[in-house]
């Protein structure tokens, strides 16, 4: 083994304790849950649970054997793609393993050299990693400004016709990070001005937004008005994989140059299955999201705060505390922690510097108790 590979990793990894920035792995089972991105609590329901359990009976293979292009496509895979398109008023769909893996895949191969990717500055890190494995130009516009992206547009379309080629806009209709809501009016009228195509990944807005947690391009009636969308299983409905969401022409053409669907091992039964049955959850008579709605009215209900820390705007499961500095946002997190709170620090580079902050999640089995006694907590922390 070549030592001095091992002692250069120690290296940068030092450097990056020192800054605060040093990423471990930790378990916290015992501690209440304010950070996972099970918004609904599908992961942990037991209805979902016993259906899984029913639906995967029948005989199946316990492996998917292959990529789906050779040896791993199953009815039940088309079955369930038909099934989301349909529930999502979408044209057609196709699976992937992943969020990460969906925009990989699409923005690595829908932009060519002569077209133009624009991308709001907060947008997700598998959009950005997805465009720069393009040859397509890059351009940010400034957070949920219509304005700003318009001008963007604007410079780009100057140009020539050859040069300027096809533009593909991409927003998260639920950010991330800050967990606020894209302006997807505004933004889908000034695409359709500039004859640019709209990309919405709603990974954070799928089961949590729109008629029985169809998302916000649904909420706000814009199918027609988005080119593409992303809907990831791995957050509120707890399970894993995404779905690409357009037209026949836009799956086929994901089969045919998406690598990260070409080149991977397909999803197996048994995850298909859990996707089904929490989808089936969502499209019960007995489910309803109103629950989370209250939950997130009352933790921002008097919520105090004071100089540099702040709450971002949000009417989302995703409250963002700015806290600035990694190792204050950090030693704030560890002390909630210690209390018995799953609440972990978001830091720079992750966001920008300056806007370090605690990520708090909520979801579906936090109490109404819990919440105020996180609040509770927060204010002894910061304010004591």
């Amino acid at each position: 083994m070549n030592q001095s590979i091992n002692r250069y990793l120690e290296e940068v990894l030092d450097r990056r304790k020192e800054q605060s920035l040093y990423r471990y792995l930790q378990v916290n089972d015992n501690l209440v849950d304010f950070c996972s991105n099970d918004y609904l609590s599908f992961a942990r329901s037991s209805v979902i649970r016993e259906a899984i359990s029913q639906a995967s009976k029948a005989d199946q293979l316990t492996g998917s054997t292959g990529s789906r292009s050779i040896s791993g496509n199953t009815t039940y895979a088309e079955e369930l793609e038909s099934m989301l398109a349909g529930f999502h008023n979408a044209e057609a769909g196709l699976l992937f393993n992943s969020g990460y893996d969906a925009n990989v895949g699409l923005f690595s191969c829908i932009a060519r050299k002569e077209d133009t990717l624009v991308s709001d500055e907060l947008i997700h890190a598998s959009i950005i990693d997805g465009s720069r494995l393009s040859y397509a130009g890059r351009l940010r516009f400034a957070h949920n400004d219509a304005g700003d992206l318009e001008k963007k547009l604007q410079h780009v379309r100057s140009r020539s016709t050859n040069q300027a080629g096809n533009i593909f806009v991409a927003v998260e209709s639920v950010y991330s990070m800050d967990g606020d809501i894209a302006s997807l009016k505004e933004i889908a009228a000034v695409c359709k001005k500039y004859d640019a195509s709209l990309i919405v990944d709603e990974a954070h807005a799928t089961g949590v937004f729109g008629a029985q947690g169809r998302g916000l391009v649904d909420h706000f009636g814009l199918e027609d008005e988005v080119f593409a969308r992303v809907h990831t299983f791995g957050k509120a409905i707890g399970a894993h994989g995404a779905i690409v969401l357009g037209s026949e022409a836009l799956r086929n053409y994901l089969i045919n140059f998406a690598r990260s669907f070409i080149f991977t091992t397909a999803l197996p039964v048994h995850s298909l299955i859990a996707i089904r049955c929490a989808y089936e959850q969502l499209m019960s008579d007995s489910f309803t999201t109103d629950y989370i709605h209250k939950l997130i009215a009352y933790f921002k209900r008097d919520f105090q705060t004071s100089g540099d820390v702040f709450l971002i705007e949000s009417t989302s499961p995703i409250q963002s505390l700015v806290i600035p500095g990694n190792q204050r946002a950090r030693d704030i997190s560890r002390q909630l922690q210690s209390r018995g709170f799953d609440v972990r620090a978001i830091l720079s580079p992750s966001v920008p510097v300056g806007k370090e902050r605690l990520r708090i999640s909520l979801h579906m089995h936090n109490t109404m108790d819990q919440v105020g006694e996180l609040k509770q907590a927060l204010n002894e922390l910061l304010f004591a």
